[in-house]
């Protein structure tokens, strides 16, 4: 076997020497290389120079998914996400909305309004009505507004009907039906097919929220209830496309009721129908419909429609850019508590009991702060949470600061608990509130087990060791163990709402017991003080801080704050250049799925709230399945 040859002292040398030197060339150039990278990666994330905002330029409000109090993903991730063509969990923020129409109503270069709500999916009434009134408001200033859809449902016609024209395509759809609340009632399938005994403890006759894990059906209770508060809301809604369509409500009804007669009558064309009952003035394509604009407007052969426009995105950020970065004027802080109450800190979108009461305790430590609105849309959900968020309010008080509610399209259960010692509670009449009411729920499975051969047994020092087992049976003194934790809950609800608003313990009792109410009649019920949107709610804050008018005091959202990593490939994926590379690169979109935040979504609220807290049998729950 030969060995291989060594080299001598001088060899070594020298090839030592040469290895540095390419170590080195290596270095240099990945260094360079890596430095025109981020350089052109600054470049691409910084933007592309926007066009100028000219005269006569419509402007197309088109959002696409829920409208949302805030974000529930950052900026990075929506960005990528929208590069990538992913629309599955579209948010559009209805600040963003309301406020982009609020400008156009008195910007000179906004000649009309494109409204397109194909893609926008339902999140509620009294959003809905809070974007329907600034439309019908930029309509009454004399902004031209046009309404075009490839279909529409009822919903996104709400916003279309507040149009100065209606367009729909001759081959789309449009119907009125009514509301509906149907729900899956399972349990047969737990009890009786899988062995899952489920014990529900609860306060009031009305607090259906855990019926359908007990039951086969809706209680009469429950149907009693959730017709009222529905017919309440379709009544009104039925009145504002009447109002808008210059129609009468009796007119819209008969029309629903006449439905497969008028259907067939116009040979089964939903188009022709919808037409017939006025509910849209005329039948055209989007390319006429474009048509129609660039004749009325500027026409644009390189523009995408082919006539002078912007893109709701685009007009915001002509907006920003005129806002100071320096501003010294006193604030009425806007704080958001939407999604489930759960305890801990929470990711936006949902309520945490640490993390929205840092934001809360964050406002009243800022000493420019005045005064704080907190806007609700919350069906609730832990009990406790929901009293971290309410103590805050009251420290926010008690340190002098006015707190006022703006509730949106929810605030029912534990999202009225966190509302009940506002100095103010404003709400939409189609909100949705109360179900002032506690429950808590815990299954067994001795049963299930059995079915498979699996049993359960074991010795403990008292009778009481291990009797919150849930692979034991619920023993009945256990259950009433429990019961009372129920109990003491609702006093506590009850309790706390009587105080705020200043009613006597029996007359909260009496609109209580788990039942839901519309904001209207939450309000007759003395549960919410003022009709209003989130702007009514800022002024009225302003307002009790003593802060002037309008242009003495500006609004500002505390919330979480990106981090200098989301913002910059926000903006990197924001632009053309960008959001091409992410569409084109395998590896850029397999980066992108990994990061994508999917656990927290795949979890249900009721799952996370089945489990045991310390030293609690039972984790008391203060929320609503109230939504559609």
């Amino acid at each position: 076997m030969n060995e291989p040859r060594r080299r001598g002292p001088i060899a070594r040398f020298f090839k030592g020497l040469w290895d540095a030197m390419n170590f080195t060339r290596r270095l240099v150039f990945n260094l360079l290389f890596f430095g025109i990278l981020l350089v052109v990666l600054a470049v691409m994330s910084a933007g592309e120079t926007a066009r100028p905002l000219l005269d006569r330029t419509t402007l197309v409000i088109a959002p696409e998914g829920r409208l949302v109090e805030q974000y529930s993903t950052d900026p990075a991730t929506r960005a990528f996400a929208k590069a990538l063509g992913d629309d599955s969990a579209a948010e559009v923020q209805l600040r963003d909305v309301l406020r982009a129409i609020e400008s156009a109503k008195d910007d000179k270069r906004i000649e009309r309004v494109l409204l397109r709500t194909d893609k926008l999916a339902f999140s509620g009434y009294a959003s809905l009505r809070e974007v329907a009134a600034a439309l019908a408001a930029l309509r009454a200033s004399g902004k031209q507004v046009v309404a075009f859809g490839e279909s529409f449902d009822q919903n996104q016609y709400l916003l279309a009907a507040q149009a100065s024209e209606v367009y729909l395509d001759p081959m789309g759809g449009m119907l009125l039906e009514g509301l509906g609340r149907y729900r899956l009632y399972y349990r047969e399938g737990l009890q009786d097919k899988l062995g899952v005994d489920v014990h529900l403890f609860k306060v009031g006759e009305y607090k259906s929220a855990a019926e359908p894990f007990v039951l086969d059906a809706a209680s009469p209770e429950a149907l009693e209830a959730d017709r009222y508060w529905m017919e309440d809301i379709w009544q009104r809604f039925l009145g504002d496309i009447a109002r808008a369509r210059s129609l009468g409500v009796a007119q819209l009804a008969q029309g629903i009721d006449t439905m497969p007669s008028g259907i067939a009558a116009a040979g089964g064309d939903l188009a022709k129908y919808a037409l017939s009952q006025k509910l849209v003035d005329g039948l055209k394509s989007e390319e006429e419909v474009d048509d129609l604009l660039a004749d009325r407007g500027v026409a644009d052969p390189d523009a995408e429609r082919g006539f002078r426009a912007v893109s709701l995105e685009g007009y915001l950020k002509h907006i920003d850019r005129g806002i100071a970065a320096v501003d010294e004027r006193p604030q009425v802080a806007v704080v958001v508590a939407e999604g489930e109450i759960v305890g801990g800190e929470q990711p936006p979108g949902k309520i945490g009991g640490e993390s929205t009461s840092d934001l809360l305790h964050a406002a009243r430590d800022d000493a420019s702060v005045k005064a704080v609105v907190l806007r609700v849309n919350s069906p609730g959900g832990e009990v406790f949470a929901s009293e971290q968020i309410r103590r805050e309010v009251v420290a926010l008080q008690e340190a002098g600061k006015p707190v006022v509610v703006s509730m949106g399209d929810l605030a029912a259960s534990g999202g009225y608990w966190i509302s009940t010692d506002a100095d103010r509670i404003f709400a939409d009449q189609s909100t949705i509130t109360g179900s002032i009411g506690i429950f808590g729920l815990i299954p067994t499975i001795p049963r299930t087990l059995e079915k498979i051969g699996v049993r359960s047994d074991g010795t403990g020092t008292t009778r009481f060791a291990g009797a919150f087992d849930l692979t034991r049976p619920l023993a009945p003194e256990v259950g009433a163990v429990i019961q009372s934790v129920i109990e003491k809950g609702y006093r506590d609800f009850t309790t706390r709402v009587a105080r705020g608003r200043e009613l006597g313990v029996a007359e909260v009792d009496e609109v209580g017991r788990g039942r839901v109410w519309t904001g209207a009649q939450a309000k007759e019920r003395g549960l919410v003080d003022a009709f209003g949107g989130l702007d009514d709610a800022v002024a009225d804050a302003a307002a009790r801080a003593e802060l002037g008018g309008a242009d003495s005091y500006r609004v500002r959202y505390i919330e979480r704050q990106s981090t200098p990593f989301e913002r910059f490939f926000g903006n990197l994926a924001q632009t053309d250049a960008g959001a091409s590379v992410l569409r084109e690169s395998p590896l850029a979109q397999a980066l992108v799925a990994r990061a994508l935040p999917q656990a927290a979504r795949d979890l249900r609220f009721l799952d996370s709230s089945l489990a045991r807290q310390r030293g609690k049998p039972v984790a008391a729950l203060a929320y609503c399945f109230c939504g559609f």
